[in-house]
């Protein structure tokens, strides 16, 4: 079936979609800080060059050369063994599986706008209550939010490449964008701002051990949402003619550079109030709305622009999490666009629901397996299991398996002097770097 085309900035802006999702705003500040600040920055930005780069060049040259769906392209671009390379195709399934606990999150978002619009917590402590009572009692809420996450993503996807994700993404981006931005220059006015700059870039060489340059590859590999065939499925619909190595610096820079303003920002916030600094979920859903309360009613304003920011991330990012599976049962079952959305949403949205009920008081034992309950346990799998996987699959396939000829004919002119680098990364220190990430993560290796 003939795909439909994205313009090259629709691509740009899809693919950074799809790559600036929660954990940019959550996660990457808080590392930072803990890892060195500036020397981690340093190492991280090293990885991603040598490790993220490497591997969004290969994905997207699977998706651009094969020009259909994951499984598609593997089975057509292997040279021999065509069987058995198809199953590479099925990385695609790691996004499915991560929209059921993504979905659930965004909706907390939600929640969080509404409440930016009334009364903010006073505390850590009413915040950290109302946020936990939220998540583990207010089952109905949490299905109502889930529900519409659903809904929206669906129709997104339903209404396909054009007039669905290439027109989210221009509404949505320049949104995101702009929020953080604006947030980030009244942020430099503020006296906290030298503190959080401080926090995240003054250089501590001592803090960068063995353990922090497994954190820096494993998040410049999930950041970047490869290993998923997001990348690879986006890819498929580039115009003919399109530079992999531009777009594939581009993206990068936008993810990066949202990570660095927001970090900046949220921070300067923290330390302008003496708010508690935390990592994951607890930064923006318990520290961040005691500070926005500190402000008054600019508070509440700010509260209601970072979570419109934050819901932003999160909805480009569902998108492209299960696009690449209904281009698969379109491609390989020859179901409609309609139907394939409706096929991936609702299994999202179903088993979305037994990840909400698994983190709820009342019934969170009956989805509860050895030390994780079922929302942890999709979280583990994809995060330690399935994307890295992806990952070392595809630098398996681009360097040791299709024809040398045929990745050096599309890539050697764009990559020019840098292309036997590329090359040899890909081939060699990708795989190791993702097969020690693997390890640690699942707790085989600790370093």
């Amino acid at each position: 079936m003939k795909l439909a085309r994205f313009s090259r900035i629709g691509f740009i802006l899809a693919a950074a979609g799809s790559a600036v999702g929660l954990g940019n705003i959550w996660k990457f500040p808080y590392i930072t800080g803990e890892n060195g600040g500036g020397a981690f920055v340093f190492v991280y930005l090293i990885t991603v060059m040598i490790i993220g780069f490497s591997l969004m060049i290969a994905e997207m040259m699977i998706g651009y050369l094969g020009r259909r769906d994951s499984v598609s392209n593997f089975e057509d671009l292997a040279p021999r063994h065509k069987n058995f390379w198809k199953y590479g195709g099925f990385m695609s399934l790691a996004g499915l599986i991560i929209m059921i606990f993504y979905s659930p999150v965004i909706g907390w978002t939600f929640h969080f706008i509404l409440l930016s619009l009334g009364s903010l917590p006073s505390s850590i402590e009413l915040a950290e209550k109302s946020f936990t009572e939220f998540i583990s009692i207010d089952l109905g809420s949490q299905l109502f939010y889930h529900t519409l996450v659903f809904i929206f993503v669906t129709a997104v996807v339903a209404r396909g490449i054009k007039g669905g994700i290439e027109k989210l993404n221009f509404l949505l981006m320049p949104v995101l964008i702009i929020t953080i931005s604006g947030m980030f220059f009244y942020a430099t006015t503020l006296a906290g701002f030298t503190q959080a700059w401080d926090f995240m870039f003054s250089s501590d060489w001592s803090k960068v051990t063995s353990a922090s340059l497994v954190t820096a590859v494993g998040h410049a590999f999930f950041t970047l949402s490869l290993g998923m065939a997001t990348i690879l499925t986006y890819s498929a619909s580039l115009p003919k003619d399109s530079n992999l190595v531009r777009s594939s610096l581009i993206i990068i820079a936008l993810d990066t550079g949202i990570a660095l303003l927001a970090g900046l920002t949220l921070f300067t916030f923290l330390y302008e109030y003496g708010a508690e600094l935390s990592a994951g979920p607890g930064l923006v859903f318990i520290s961040l709305p005691t500070v926005f309360y500190e402000m008054g009613f600019l508070g509440n304003i700010f509260a209601f622009v970072f979570f419109v920011a934050l819901a932003s991330a999160g909805l480009t990012s569902a998108v492209s999490l299960v696009e690449p599976i209904i281009q698969y049962l379109i491609d390989r079952f020859s179901l409609s666009r309609l139907k394939a959305s409706l096929a991936s949403g609702l299994f999202f949205y179903l088993f979305g629901i037994v990840a909400i009920l698994s983190i709820s008081k009342e019934y969170g034992h009956y989805f509860t397996f050895g030390s994780k309950n079922f929302f942890d346990w999709a979280d583990f799998m994809t995060a330690s299991v399935m994307l890295p996987m992806g990952g070392l699959i595809m630098a398996v396939f681009v360097g040791h398996v299709i024809e040398k000829e045929r990745v050096a004919s599309l890539l050697k002119t764009q990559l020019g002097m840098i292309y036997p680098l590329w090359y040899f990364s890909l081939r060699y220190i990708v795989p190791v770097a993702l097969f020690v990430v693997m390890l640690n993560l699942v707790g085989i290796l600790e370093l």
